[in-house]
């Protein structure tokens, strides 16, 4: 499948991101990165970054990944020209400033044969045999809920699998612990195969 992987440094940690070119995303066919957890699929945190800065999506067309300026008042910058309007291709290296936040693409994979059937993710099932964790906040240690509304987003962990809602973004896998820094952000659909 046609992937880019993005790299950034934010809040002092390193985080990477791939984006697939059909992933599920708040806005289907593009991945949009700002500092809005609720119009943005990556979510940074510098001030300097607009809510809904950027989005990222791939030209089947051109066969290539493009970012689209989604702020006039603060355009990115890419490989050292600024984006006001219109689309710009991605390559491997290349640096995306949004405010005072660079991001580097550091990979970039093109396929001959892109179009696979979407994948529906069904929600998180409760673990038999979940870790008991004591910590002075337990909402943060441990899911609310088991599961997460039928179209609504959540991230998948990228060790268990699992997905959990977006405010975990910031505590990590309710079940597992690890980081959801590279998390996809996925759509919760309902399986109508069981």
């Amino acid at each position: 499948m046609n992937s880019l992987t993005l790299q950034w440094h934010d809040a002092g940690e390193e985080k990477t991101q791939i984006i697939y070119e059909q992933q599920p995303s708040k806005n289907p066919g593009t991945v949009r990165i700002g500092r809005d957890p609720l119009r943005c699929d990556i979510v940074l945190s510098n001030p300097t970054v607009s809510g809904l800065h950027v989005e990222i999506f791939f030209n089947s067309q051109k066969k290539q990944f493009e970012i689209r300026n989604l702020r006039e008042q603060n355009p990115p910058v890419v490989d050292g020209n600024q984006l006001l309007q219109g689309n710009l291709s991605l390559n491997q290296g290349s640096i995306i400033c949004l405010g005072q936040m660079e991001l580097k693409v550091i990979n970039i994979n093109i396929e001959e044969v892109h179009s696979f059937p979407a994948t529906i993710l069904e929600p998180p099932k409760p673990s038999v045999n979940s870790q008991s964790v004591n910590l002075e906040e337990p909402s943060k240690s441990t899911p609310s809920t088991p599961s997460l509304p039928t179209g609504s987003y959540g991230l998948q962990c990228p060790n268990c699998h699992k997905i959990s809602s977006m405010e975990h973004i910031q505590v990590g896998c309710p079940w597992c612990g690890t980081s959801l820094a590279a998390a996809l952000s996925v759509l919760v659909e309902p399986n109508n195969n069981e």
